[in-house]
């Protein structure tokens, strides 16, 4: 069994007990960077906390590797649902692949037409400066269903709804839902609402003025 260990903005510490901790139970590791496969790994740990996994995903194209998420600290996240100490009670499962795989949708991301590592949680964009409106035209799949003068516009993903747009007005979803949610932030039409589409959709957000 192999399994990459992810550790942005950890400590080093952190990282030497997982590895250790594998080691004694005869489970090979190393530790992700850049230039590394994670298509080889049985298994990515990732140590931080939801930030960790956050920036994990917002890193890799390939995110084909179950990920494990361990809180450093004693307080629970919402991603990274166990702590570094009952990391060791997990360790014979991992081995056993006694585990469920919960998948959950990204938003690829295109900007003047270059792709960027896609996100997680959400797309927001909004003026360069603060307390100035922000028009554009909002296209799904070719056609045009909105040109607007807001605040700013947020794309979010299942688990991004919890966020951002959330405070913004926008629903809570379901993670298993195969749907993103778009939300017009504070738009000067009164009637303006949030949407949801279906996340094969093509999304575009242009006329940025």
């Amino acid at each position: 069994m192999q399994i990459g260990i992810y550790g942005s903005g950890t400590t080093s510490s952190s990282a030497k007990i997982v590895k250790k901790i594998l080691s004694d139970s005869d489970i090979q590791s190393f530790t992700i960077t850049p230039k590394s496969k994670t298509k080889q790994c049985d298994c990515v740990i990732v140590l931080g906390g939801d930030k960790g996994i956050r920036n994990y995903f917002h890193r890799t194209f390939d995110s084909s590797s179950p990920v494990l998420g361990i809180n450093e600290g004693e307080s629970g996240g919402f991603l990274a649902q166990i702590d570094l100490k009952e990391f060791p009670s997990y360790v014979n499962r991992l081995k056993k692949q006694n585990y469920s795989v919960e998948e959950v949708p990204r938003l690829g991301v295109k900007i003047d037409g270059k792709n960027v590592f896609p996100v997680l949680n959400d797309v927001a964009v909004f003026p360069s400066k603060s307390a100035m409106l922000m028009e554009h035209t909002l296209s799904v799949n070719g056609e045009e269903v909105w040109h607007d003068s807001s605040d700013g516009i947020i794309v979010a993903t299942p688990i991004g709804s919890s966020a951002y747009s959330m405070s913004a007005g926008g629903p809570v979803i379901f993670q298993d839902s195969t749907v993103f949610e778009i939300i017009s932030v504070n738009s000067l039409n009164i009637n303006r609402r949030p949407i949801i589409v279906s996340n094969s959709s093509s999304i575009e957000i242009d006329d940025i003025s």
